[in-house]
C-alpha cells in the first residue's frame, strides 16, 4: 500500500499561519499627511505596481515551508518466509450422488448440490495453499492439477455434474492418480512429501478400478501424505431422480438402496494419520471440511518493512526558484519606477 504522510507536521501547520499574516498586514494602519494643492501638482504613474513578485514569494515560501516538513511517499511491502500446503480434492461423481437426501432452506438437493458450495468455500479460505481436484466414478480424472489460481477453481467446481464420467465408483484409482499429482522432487525429502495431503470423498462402496482403495492408501503410507476421507449421504434407501438420457429432465423419482463403506475409509484415515468424517446432513459436511481445515492449515507469518522515498527535493527547488524569481521581477520594478520618475521630474 503506498501512502503519502509528512514526518515533521509542525512545519506544515505553519503554512496555515501565513494567510492571516498576511491578511493582518494588509489592515495596517498607515499614517496619512495632508499636502495642499497636491493634486494640483500629481501625475500618475506611468508604472503600475505589479502584484506578480508578491504572488510568487508567497507560493515559495509555501513549498518550502512544505519541504521542510519532510514530505514522503510511503511503500508497505510484507514478506512472506513460509510456504502453504499442497492438496487435492478428490470427488465421487458416481450417480449416487444424485440422490437427493440432504435439505437447505427447506427443500430437498442432491449430494452434489449439498458439497459444491461448502468446497468453494473451503479453497476460498486457503488462499497460500496450492489446490488441485480429481474426480472419479468408473475412472479417474484430473479436473485441475496443482494451483494457486483459485477463481479459475472456483469455476471448475462449479461445472461439477454426475454423468462426465462412466459410472462407477473406483476409490483406489481417486486416491491414486490425486497421489500422482502431488508428486514433487523439491518438496520431497527421504522419498517422503512434504506439505502435502488429500480429501477424500464418496458416497458408495468400491466397485470398479485397478487399484484397490487399501493398496493406495499403502502408497500414501510410504510418501507421507494423510489422507482424509469423507463419507457423504445416508445409508439405507434414498430418493434418486429418474433421468431422461436423452434430455436430461428428471422423469420422477425412485427409492434405492444406499451403501457407504465406512470400514474402509475409516481405515484408509487411519492408515495415513488422518481422519475419517462421516456427513450425513448439510451441517456435517461443513463441520468435516472446517476440521480439516484446522487440522492443516499454516498461519503464514509475515514481515512487514516500510519503504519511504523522500520528496523534499520536489518542493524546495520551485519554491527557491519562485523566491529568487519574485526578487528578479521586484527589483526590475523598481528600477523601471525609478527611471520614470526621474523622466516624469526632468519634464
Amino acid at each position: 500500500m503506498i501512502t503519502y504522510a509528512f514526518q515533521d507536521p509542525l512545519w506544515f501547520a505553519a503554512l496555515l499561519l501565513l494567510p492571516v499574516v498576511f491578511l493582518l498586514r494588509g489592515r495596517r494602519r498607515l499614517p496619512v499627511r495632508v499636502v495642499p494643492f497636491a493634486a494640483a501638482w500629481h501625475r500618475p504613474s506611468a508604472v503600475n505596481a505589479s502584484r506578480l513578485p508578491a504572488v510568487f514569494a508567497v507560493l515559495g515560501l509555501i513549498l518550502l515551508t512544505a519541504a521542510l516538513a519532510r514530505p514522503q511517499r510511503q511503500e508497505d511491502r510484507r514478506e512472506v518466509h513460509q510456504q502453504g500446503y499442497d492438496l487435492m480434492l478428490a470427488i465421487d461423481l458416481s450417480g449416487s450422488m444424485l440422490a437427493e437426501d440432504y435439505m437447505r432452506g427447506g427443500k430437498h438437493i442432491n449430494r452434489l448440490q449439498a458439497i459444491k458450495p461448502v468446497i468453494s468455500a473451503f479453497i476460498k479460505d486457503r488462499p497460500g495453499d496450492r489446490i488441485g481436484i480429481v474426480v472419479f466414478s468408473g475412472r479417474a480424472y484430473t479436473l485441475a492439477p496443482l494451483t494457486f489460481d483459485h477463481e479459475w477453481l472456483a469455476r471448475q467446481v462449479e461445472r461439477l455434474s454426475v454423468g462426465l464420467i462412466e459410472d462407477g465408483t473406483a476409490l483406489g484409482d481417486g486416491l491414486g492418480v490425486a497421489l500422482s499429482r502431488l508428486e514433487q522432487e523439491d518438496r520431497t525429502v527421504n522419498n517422503r512429501r512434504q506439505g502435502a495431503f488429500v480429501i477424500l470423498l464418496t458416497d458408495g462402496v468400491n466397485n470398479g478400478g485397478a487399484l484397490d482403495p487399501i493398496d493406495a492408501a499403502e502408497i500414501a503410507v510410504n510418501r507421507g501424505i494423510p489422507v482424509y476421507t469423507i463419507g457423504a449421504g445416508r445409508n439405507g434407501m434414498v430418493r434418486v431422480p429418474r433421468i431422461d438420457p436423452a434430455t436430461g429432465r428428471t422423469m420422477g423419482y425412485a427409492q434405492r438402496m444406499s451403501e457407504l463403506d465406512e470400514a474402509t475409509l475409516r481405515r484408509m484415515a487411519d492408515m495415513t494419520g488422518a481422519d475419517y468424517f462421516r456427513a450425513g446432513e448439510s451441517d456435517t459436511v461443513e463441520s468435516a471440511f472446517a476440521a480439516i481445515d484446522r487440522a492443516q492449515k499454516i498461519e503464514f507469518e509475515a514481515k512487514s518493512y516500510l519503504l519511504a522515498d523522500e520528496l523534499f527535493f520536489y518542493f524546495a527547488a520551485p519554491g527557491a526558484l519562485l523566491l529568487l524569481l519574485a526578487a528578479a521581477l521586484a527589483g526590475r520594478t523598481r528600477r523601471r519606477g525609478s527611471d520614470v520618475h526621474a523622466a516624469l521630474s526632468s519634464a
